[in-house]
């Protein structure tokens, strides 16, 4: 039975998904916002830390420089919305900038209790600062957001980190098609791009030489484990990063060594694999300029402002409302 300890609406989710996934035709999946429990949590944060994956620190540093400049391209009152906002060490530099005005309302959105805890420590000593995040999906979390805005005040949605990679096309321009529609004129997206680069860079970067990528991918077995009552044997799967030309993605899965068996919510539900077969559990698709203009009219934002890094090509787009 599902872990007792997971709220119940979290858990019917998280059952109907994981079974939906595992007994899927075809290429078995598990839904990639499961890798962040609260050891998944902090496995990527070790892996942020990682020589191999500069995504993280370009992000942070692009943030750390153009902090000001994004806040400049925003006037009046704003409130912050972060979507997925991890530990919330890269917000710090936004939530200094728009500050400087005055007190900032800012609600991380998160479906880690562990994640949404760390960011409220994480950014706890910001004076000028309001947190209230929200234990819910993006969409639901925005749509609580809207709810509470005070007349005159803009939203700025944050979505860092290049997440929207992780949505395959179309899905990518529809997510962002259904947080525009929750948002008014004058409201802005902040938008993190991993940019195109080499192949082997990629794959370096999502299967390190330490493990830790290895660790955090097959934790989502072990999650899948305690809180719905399954037996994976985590020896008998492997890590295994591999490019995806026709997405231009990196893709992360669990390939099994050996023909096996698992059962799932005690022995309800069995699920096959044969040797060699996978479960992909990840998709980071890296863009082109061009792919994120077709993103943001696609989507119906209009571009106002980009900053790119170019020690690991990364990109900032600021996209408002119109």
């Amino acid at each position: 039975m599902p872990n007792p300890e997971i709220m119940p609406e979290e858990a019917h989710l998280f059952v109907g998904e994981v079974l939906a996934g595992l007994t899927k035709p075809g290429q078995k999946e598990l839904p990639s916002k499961y890798l962040y429990d609260e050891i998944g949590s902090k496995l990527f944060e070790v892996i942020s830390a990682l020589p191999e994956y500069g995504l993280t620190r370009a992000d942070e540093r692009l943030l750390r420089l153009n902090a000001h400049a994004i806040a400049e391209a925003l006037p009046g009152r704003v409130v912050i919305a972060e979507l997925g906002s991890g530990s919330g060490k890269k917000t710090r530099f936004i939530l200094k900038a728009f500050s400087r005005r005055g007190p900032t309302f800012y609600h991380p959105i998160e479906i880690s209790a562990t994640a949404l805890a760390m960011c409220e420590f994480e950014l706890s000593d910001m004076e000028a600062v309001s947190i209230v995040g929200f234990e819910k999906e993006y969409l639901e979390g925005l749509r609580e957001v809207g709810a509470r805005r005070k007349r005159g005040e803009k939203i700025l949605v944050l979505f860092l980190g290049s997440t929207i990679g992780n949505f395959d096309p179309p899905a990518d321009v529809e997510f962002l098609q259904k947080v525009q529609s929750l948002l008014k004129p004058g409201d802005a997206l902040l938008l993190g791009t991993d940019l195109e680069k080499p192949i082997g860079q990629l794959i370096a970067a999502y299967d390190d030489n330490l493990g830790v990528t290895a660790a955090f991918n097959l934790n989502l077995l072990a999650r899948v484990n305690r809180d719905l009552d399954a037996d994976f044997v985590l020896s008998q799967f492997r890590h295994q990063a591999r490019f995806n030309p026709e997405t231009r993605s990196i893709e992360m899965h669990l390939k099994s060594t050996r023909a096996q068996t698992v059962s799932l919510d005690g022995g309800r539900v069995k699920v096959h694999f044969r040797e060699g077969e996978t479960i992909w559990t990840e998709s980071s698709r890296k863009f082109s300029f061009a792919d994120i203009s077709q993103m943001a009219e696609a989507s119906g934002f209009q571009p106002e402002g980009q900053w790119i890094d170019h020690e690991w090509p990364f990109g900032e787009n600021l996209w408002i409302v119109k």
